[in-house]
């Protein structure tokens, strides 16, 4: 294994929580769903996940801190480390048997994320990350693209769905975005577009009104893999504001000007 006892503890329940969702989507169609909300659907699968998450992590580190979308958060007896988790990112797609959904863990100290792990259990490709030590797709050391010309670069971005408020904002970004670029594309699970940025399958992704725990591993993965991470709002902070606008090297400054406005 590649990277620290943490990153393994990270791994090792990523893979865990997997095997747990993989079984419960090859019976997708049989699953209770529970309405959480508008379009938001909660899955038995997805906190029978967060379970295991749980177990796993918070047995091998029980003093560190923890929040998670489905189960809350908890103050640890280290105030300086927590686990961010989201069990299930992409719920929608894994309740419609689409085969693009993953397991996200970050681990924050000191207000910084220091390592990160996104696993796709449906394709078993596991991106991770560790401050300092690169991004790596399973055995394979991962980097931004190296396009530096918007008209052949893609960009992926979520769609507010069941009426948000984000609407008009989002419709502004796509009539600016889509004459300069080669495409835009939404897949349904922001910790996937941000490995996808990281791992060069994308040139770019922007997203407003998420959660810490969408985009946490995210940014360390993006940043290791040589990319940058910000906020929308160039003062703001992504994990607090909600929102990120990422991309390689070459073209973040161009990009980010026309999401920007």
């Amino acid at each position: 294994m590649i990277g620290s006892a943490n990153l393994n503890i990270m791994q090792k329940a990523a893979r865990k929580a997997g095997r747990s969702l993989v079984k419960d989507f090859r019976e997708v169609e049989n699953l209770q769903v529970s309405m959480k909300g508008a379009g938001d659907f909660v899955s038995k699968a997805d906190i029978a996940a967060e379970a295991i998450l749980k177990e796993e992590l918070m047995g091998a580190r029980p003093t560190y801190g923890w929040i998670a979308e489905e189960g809350g958060e908890i103050e640890g007896e280290d105030p300086t480390r927590r686990w961010i988790v989201d069990p299930l990112d992409g719920t929608t797609n894994f309740l419609h048997g689409l085969p693009h959904w993953a397991i996200s863990i970050a681990l924050e100290h000191k207000g910084k994320i220091v390592a990160g792990v996104i696993y796709d259990a449906a394709k078993d490709e596991m991106f991770f990350a560790e401050k300092g030590a690169g991004a790596w797709m399973n055995e394979s050391r991962i980097r931004v693209s190296g396009r530096h010309r918007m008209i052949e670069s893609i960009f992926a971005t979520g769609l507010p769905f069941a009426g948000r408020s984000d609407l008009p904002a989002t419709l502004q970004d796509l009539a600016r975005i889509m004459p300069t670029c080669a495409g835009v594309r939404r897949f349904g699970s922001a910790a996937l577009d941000m490995a996808y940025v990281a791992a060069g399958r994308y040139e770019g992704f922007w997203e407003r009104r998420l959660k810490a725990w969408d985009v946490a591993a995210g940014i360390i993965i993006v940043k290791e893999a040589g990319g940058f991470a910000q906020a929308i709002d160039p003062e703001g902070h992504i994990l607090s504001d909600g929102e990120v606008i990422c991309a390689n090297e070459p073209i973040f400054e161009t990009f980010a000007k026309v999401i920007r406005g």
